[in-house]
């Protein structure tokens, strides 16, 4: 039996070997990666202008003319020209009677509608009407941070959405150029 499990412990050893060979390979960015810090040498704020629309009401008054009491004018012209119909109807004879009944119903009415207005007081009032309207507000917000930087020597500058302080974490990776 342990002849069996020399071999199998072999192979288990030599698969594990051969792991972590590929393991600087599996994250190919990892492996060639790593961090250090550089200096700042400016930081200039970046703004830019935000543009909002705002919905507002808008309110106002209206002059209006209210009318109050009386009746109601057109069951009065409605009922004076009927009264007036029929009595200019009894008036006229032959040809007539339909000239008498038309310019009765008309004086009926008429005479109906103004008695309906007896009673009807006007007066000037203001009524309260609104309106949606849109405003456009504009704001100057920051956006940002462009940031200069010195690593190993060399010059770098990079926008940032944060103020780095005096010194700034950098990631350094490494690749072949083609």
């Amino acid at each position: 039996m342990n002849k069996m499990l020399l071999p199998a412990l072999a192979l288990l050893l030599a698969a594990g070997g051969v792991h972590a060979q590929d393991g600087r390979y599996a994250d190919g960015d990892d492996a060639n990666t790593h961090y250090g810090w550089a200096d700042v040498l400016r930081v200039d704020p970046v703004y830019g202008v935000a543009r909002t629309e705002v919905p507002q009401q808008e309110c106002y008054d209206e002059p209006v003319v209210r009318r109050e009491g009386g009746g109601n004018t057109t069951a009065g012209t409605v009922l004076g020209a009927v009264i007036g119909g029929v009595l200019g109807n009894t008036v006229g004879k032959g040809d007539g009677r339909k000239a008498a009944t038309v310019a009765g119903a008309v004086a009926g009415g008429a005479v109906g509608h103004g008695v309906a207005r007896r009673g009807e007081r006007e007066y000037d009032d203001t009524v309260t009407r609104c309106r949606q309207v849109s405003s456009v507000s504009e704001q100057r917000r920051l956006m940002g941070y462009d940031v200069e930087y010195r690593y190993h020597g060399d010059v770098y500058v990079s926008r940032l959405n944060y103020d780095p302080g005096e010194r700034l974490r950098v990631r350094v990776s490494v690749a072949p150029a083609e």
